[in-house]
């Protein structure tokens, strides 16, 4: 692959928030967590990302974590709903804010999304 075309293509790392598109036609934008290993978000041989959109509307579940606007960066308290995991085009990721989550707030996110799936979650 010619150098600027991968300068080009985003690189994303687990643990930022992106605003991207999550619809085909190209429509609103939504921001979403990367989830997905940095081995498979740098590789220039996967295409895709795993991620998590961020939600306005607080649901209080088991597979749900709730976010301040201080530790997210984003304008009002969300929610991430482990059981909203969805593969992501690369080409769909528009720009990466400034801030990322913290690695305790990670390993939140990985239970939170097992708790989506298996009964004996912690």
């Amino acid at each position: 692959m010619a150098s600027s075309a991968r300068s080009q293509r985003p690189a994303p790392r687990r643990g930022e928030i992106w605003t991207a598109y999550l619809t085909v036609p190209l429509g609103q934008r939504h921001w979403v967590l990367i989830v997905s290993l940095d081995e498979r978000n740098l590789s220039d041989n996967a295409f895709t990302v795993l991620v998590l959109p961020f939600a306005s509307r607080i649901a209080v579940a088991p597979s749900t974590l709730v976010l301040s606007p201080g530790e997210t960066g984003l304008p009002g308290v969300s929610c991430l709903r482990g059981h909203f995991i969805t593969t992501l085009p690369k080409s769909q990721l528009i720009e990466r804010l400034p801030r990322a989550l913290s690695e305790r707030r990670m390993r939140e996110v990985s239970v939170a999304i097992r708790r989506s799936f298996d009964p004996d979650a912690p």
